[in-house]
């Protein structure tokens, strides 16, 4: 019999009534902090907030009360994953994210109710250790696959299937928890690249996985551009997986035109709001124009590339802190310049009007973060596309099935890989 951490009867309240933590806090006028700690079981409410929260539950619409979900952020980054499906109502109740820098802008911009998860090791061998939920999100990083014959394998008496051709690889820990946990949906996120890598095999066997080994009836892929929404051409890879019968089709999903999406000048600064610091020296500059001379001589496409404000920039990537040369302003009559930070933010939708992002770590780490997260109303556009199927999903409230015959074993050691892809 599988034991999960439930929710207390606190947070369900909560859930039912379609509020977060903060508005809980303020129906009860007690502290944000009381309230985190009720829903994590740190400290019990008294009766009277209880009776008060079940009024509140007894009394939603059941538009609202259908609006509460529960979502893990797995490889979180610094939440872009999660900001998608909050958006929809979604309440995380588990991360994991091992980097330190991006673990302190994921909590300075979340209040959360539960601590953060480290490696993610930890919990994929122990699942158990997650609360119950109903949709997993995970930006896994792409790890090179060892991928064998399985009639190699039979001949050699040995298993086959995720238990092998994917262990030592990071989808492999995504892949334990949703096999434990079985739930209705999740949301992988990728490079593009990863449906290429090693011939297709790399992708053709995770999907495989998803799909025949963990059962998942209705398992989709599609590659999307950012460029309607953020003046950015970055392309990645979303894998939508449901685990019964639905209706969700990820490809006729109709996507905004990129002709009309927004240009660079509308997420720069003012020119006299940028430190002059992020203007290439005359050293780095020179190094740059003389390297792409050198392969445009001999036909290469290498080099640093300008943009202005009426541009829609390459993509950015993790490395931008070392020379800033995928994506650098012109500023005519003065050498270019590298993103701000918080420029770096609104290019990935992390930051604008009615969302502020708050950025203390240094430059370089948030340069990284920002270069290896998701770029925000992509997430926020297919998970709008997805709630109603996943409505259904859960007011149909499916019996979790139990996979009997995939044994759950640890990963074996290997060295942490970080990667944009």
């Amino acid at each position: 019999m599988r034991v999960v951490n439930k929710p207390n009867e606190f947070q369900l309240l909560c859930d039912q009534a379609g509020l977060t933590l903060e508005q809980a806090a303020a129906l009860l006028q007690v502290s944000e902090r009381t309230t985190y700690r009720y829903a994590s079981g740190a400290s019990r409410p008294n009766g009277l907030a209880l009776s008060v929260l079940r009024s509140a539950a007894n009394g939603a619409s059941k538009e609202t009360t259908r609006r509460a979900f529960r979502f893990i952020d797995l490889f979180a980054g610094i939440g872009g994953l999660r900001l998608g499906f909050e958006r929809i109502g979604g309440h995380c109740v588990f991360t994991s994210e091992w980097d330190e820098h991006a673990r302190k802008t994921y909590a300075l911009n979340f209040r959360d109710n539960h601590p953060l998860g480290g490696d993610i090791r930890e919990f994929s061998s122990a699942p158990d250790k997650i609360p119950e939920f109903d949709i997993l999100l995970a930006g896994f990083p792409c790890q090179p696959f060892s991928i064998a014959g399985v009639s190699k394998k039979n001949a050699l008496g040995k298993p086959h299937g995720f238990l092998c051709d994917t262990q030592g690889t990071l989808f492999f820990d995504a892949a334990q928890i949703i096999a434990h946990h079985r739930p209705a949906a999740f949301v992988l996120e990728n490079v593009k690249n990863l449906e290429s890598h090693d011939k297709g095999r790399t992708f053709a066997t995770i999907m495989n996985v998803l799909k025949n080994e963990l059962g998942y009836s209705r398992v989709q892929a599609r590659v999307i551009s950012s460029e309607p929404w953020v003046p950015q051409k970055r392309e990645r890879v979303f894998i939508v997986g449901f685990r019964d019968d639905t209706e969700f089709d990820l490809d006729k999903i109709e996507l905004p035109s990129k002709s009309s999406g927004p240009k660079l000048g509308s997420i720069l600064q003012p020119h006299d709001e940028v430190d002059p610091k992020y203007t290439l020296t005359p050293r780095l500059w020179q190094y740059l124009q003389d390297y792409r001379a050198k392969h445009e001589a001999k036909g290469n496409g290498f080099g640093y590339s300008l943009f202005g404000p009426d541009d829609v920039t390459r993509t950015l990537s993790a490395r931008y802190y070392k020379d800033g040369s995928e994506v650098l302003v012109d500023q005519p009559g003065k050498r270019p310049r590298r993103l701000t930070p918080l420029e770096c933010a609104r290019l990935m939708g992390f930051d604008r009007d009615d969302r502020r992002w708050r950025i203390e770590v240094s430059d370089t780490q948030a340069y990284r973060q920002f270069g290896n997260a998701v770029v925000v109303p992509v997430v926020e556009f297919i998970a709008e596309a997805m709630e109603p199927h996943l409505r259904q999903a859960l007011d149909a409230d499916t019996p979790i099935r139990t996979p009997g015959d995939i044994p759950l074993i640890s990963p074996p050691p290997r060295q942490r890989m970080v990667a944009n892809g």
